[in-house]
């Protein structure tokens, strides 16, 4: 099983290995339905109306979304900005450490207070936890550019903006899009935290919700909508990498 055909066959055949473990361990140990629901109670839990899925994912997504490409906009531009000016990359950095060493769920209470509930809040807390490595891995990117490069295109008389979009852009996408991977695993992350911490819509309210009524199959559901939406943001960092990024040069 070699080459991509082969690789997509064995991640399809682990992922049907998964359910089917899934399915063997509930039926054949006899696992009440509270504890652990089989896939089809999960799948059976879809199909009820008054779960409002469509209206959940829509909201999750929404805050998953923004929040990060958001966090891709800011920790693009702030990278920039510190290659211009070493002075500073010297003030704001070790700012910018410290305010992330702050834990998001300690951080979650006061978002609420400041801006209420809803998807704003939410979106806010997927930034924050997503920005950091996009801005690290940019920087580390631009950085990398060799400099004699950078003296030619000045001696040219190139702008700043000619010199970022012609040179130093191109040449930071590997790292760009690694850290845009690890982002997009924070931000689902962050926005669920924001919903179980605070919020009135979305799969992870949703999940609070039934868990009083120890409804598992809703929950496991809200699980596996949460994944698929992780996944569909990761596929689509994923597919602009193959787009935009030589396979030679992709970092991870």
């Amino acid at each position: 099983m070699t080459g991509k055909a082969g690789r997509v066959v064995l991640a399809v055949l682990a992922h049907v290995a998964l359910l089917l473990a899934w399915y063997l361990f509930v039926h054949l140990g006899k696992v009440p339905k509270f504890v652990m629901p089989g896939p089809e109670a999960t799948l059976g839990a879809l199909l009820q109306p008054n779960y409002s899925w469509w209206t959940n994912i829509a909201v999750t997504s929404t805050e998953i979304f923004v929040g990060y490409f958001l966090a891709l906009a800011i920790g693009v531009a702030l990278a920039l900005v510190f290659t211009w000016s070493q002075a500073l990359e010297a003030f704001f950095m070790p700012l910018l450490v410290s305010l992330n060493m702050v834990p998001k769920v300690a951080l979650g209470p006061l978002i609420i207070v400041w801006f209420k509930y809803g998807v704003l809040p939410n979106s806010i807390m997927a930034f924050s936890i997503a920005v950091f490595p996009i801005l690290l891995t940019t920087a580390r990117g631009l950085r990398e550019i060799e400099p004699e490069l950078l003296d030619l295109v000045r001696s040219l008389k190139g702008s700043r903006w000619q010199l970022f979009t012609k040179i130093q852009l191109p040449g930071a996408l590997p790292y760009i899009f690694s850290g845009m991977k690890v982002a997009a695993i924070l931000a689902v992350a962050g926005a669920i935290v924001g919903e179980f911490l605070g919020s009135d819509k979305g799969l992870g309210y949703l999940m609070l919700q039934v868990q009083v009524t120890l409804d598992t199959p809703a929950m496991f559901m809200a699980v596996l909508l949460i994944t698929v939406i992780g996944m569909l943001l990761y596929g689509v960092v994923l597919l602009l990498e193959r787009l935009l990024v030589p396979k030679d040069a992709r970092v991870a």
